[in-house]
């Protein structure tokens, strides 16, 4: 017997059937109806508030993904700025990280610790960093 999700099977026999196409309308199994949406995970149907629900959770999935993907964008040209000796360049991206974590922190996307951590380092880095050169 094998260890493979039901779901997994039926994506599997309905993209053979529609070969290539964009699976973005119901299809039912017996008596459990799947709809697919959001990348195409099933979602089994059992009201409108569970759809209600997904939908929002998806939403909501995305718009933290995109918070986070900035903070980690603003470290990255940090630390470039860092290794390229810029201390200006570096002051004004140290700022920049920390606003966009502070205001990550604030939207409960990413928690008091996990900012305070990050913030530290890269301030740690900062500072050892430049430190010499004064």
């Amino acid at each position: 017997m094998s260890s493979v999700p039901v779901w997994k099977t039926c994506i599997k026999m309905i993209y053979l059937e529609k070969r290539f196409e964009l699976l973005t309308n119901q299809h039912s199994f017996g008596n459990i109806v799947y709809k697919f949406s959001f990348g195409g995970f099933p979602l089994a149907l059992k009201s409108k508030s569970v759809e209600k629900r997904h939908k929002q959770s998806e939403v909501r999935r995305l718009r933290n993904k995109a918070a986070k993907s900035s903070a980690r964008t603003c470290a990255k040209k940090f630390v470039a700025a860092v290794h390229a000796k810029d201390e200006a360049l570096a002051k004004a991206k140290l700022q920049e990280l920390c606003k966009e974590l502070d205001t990550a922190r604030g939207k409960g996307i990413l928690t008091r610790n996990a900012v305070s951590r990050k913030k530290s380092r890269m301030m740690k880095l900062y500072n050892v960093s430049f430190a010499a050169a004064k």
